[in-house]
Parts: structure tokens; sequence; C-alpha cells
């Protein structure tokens, strides 16, 4: 059972990476080349993708919080038994997997849009200068 909760969450979180990184991939690429405006672009736009998708599924498959269902809970008393996976904990781990993988999406966006900002500002100087 472990295992198909393991799988399923990666298929998830690239499913769903491969959708937000679909969703920004044109706006990255129009921002890459205003700011780049050369061929170097198209790799810093695969670069940025690659980053996203790896970003995406790393931030949805939660491997330690995934460690609770094979490895006992630890209890003050001692013993204890791993967390077993009914339907409840099914539908948490794969709201988990989708809440987690937006976030970890967002955040790097939100970075690589941060320094591109801050790289189109200078650019826009530079231009008003010639």
């Amino acid at each position: 059972m472990f295992f198909s909760l393991l799988i399923a969450t990666f298929i998830i979180a690239l499913a769903v990476s491969s959708a937000v990184v679909k969703a920004f991939s044109r706006p990255v690429r129009s921002i890459l080349d205003r700011i780049i405006d050369d061929r170097i672009s198209a790799a810093w736009h695969r670069y940025i993708t690659f980053a996203a998708v790896v970003v995406g599924v790393s931030g949805g498959v939660r491997i330690y919080s995934l460690e609770r269902y094979i490895q006992p809970e630890k209890l003050p008393e001692g013993g204890g038994q791993p967390l077993v996976l009914t339907a409840e904990r099914w539908t948490l781990e794969i709201y988990r997997t989708i809440i987690e993988c937006l976030q970890s999406l967002a955040w790097m966006y939100l970075v690589v849009f941060l320094f591109a900002l801050i790289a189109y500002v200078i650019v826009r100087i530079a231009e008003r200068r010639k």
C-alpha cells in the first residue's frame, strides 16, 4: 500500500508541475526574451522549466512525511505501529501533495519573477542611457 501511495503522489506531483509549467511557459519565455535578448534565453527557459518540474515534484512528494506509513510511531511509553493507510488518509495525502506542489512552485516562480523584475529595471535604465 505504501508503494501505491508513493507512486500516486509522484504521478500527481508530476502532473500538477507539468500543468503549472505549461501555464507559465509563455510568460517566462517572453520575459527572458525581453531581458536577455539573445539565443541563450532559450537555454535559460529550458533550465527554469526543468527546475520548476523538479521543485514541484520534490515539494509534492514529501518523503519524510510518507515514512510515517512504514516506520512505527514514536510513543513516549515505547512501541507503536506504523500509520494505516485508510481512504481518509489517502484523500489527505493526495490533497497535501497537490497543495505542497503548488506552494513550492509558487515560491520558485516568485523568486524567478523577482529577479526578472530587477533585471528588467536594469535593462530599462541601460536603454534610457543610450
